[in-house]
């Protein structure tokens, strides 16, 4: 049961947690997530979004996430 409400039940502070945990700052964290959020894919997951498009890119996650900061890449990410 936990498992299934994780897959479905997320939020923007989580969700930073998440970031955080993967070596971005706090501020890099939330603009991430804000954007995220306006583009309604926050319940993906910010981290495996980031994760996805790192592999998919053949970049480290760092350079994912910056680019997302940078307005790019957003429409590549595998939902």
């Amino acid at each position: 049961p936990l498992i299934e409400e994780a897959r479905t039940h997320t939020s923007p502070s989580i969700e930073r947690s998440v970031l955080l945990r993967m070596g971005f700052s706090s501020i890099e964290s939330k603009q991430l997530v804000e954007q995220m959020h306006q583009r309604k894919l926050l319940g993906y997951g910010a981290g495996r979004l980031i994760l996805e498009l790192a592999k998919t890119k053949n970049i480290k996650v760092r350079e994912a996430g910056e680019a997302l900061l940078n307005g790019k890449h957003w429409q590549e990410l595998n939902l």
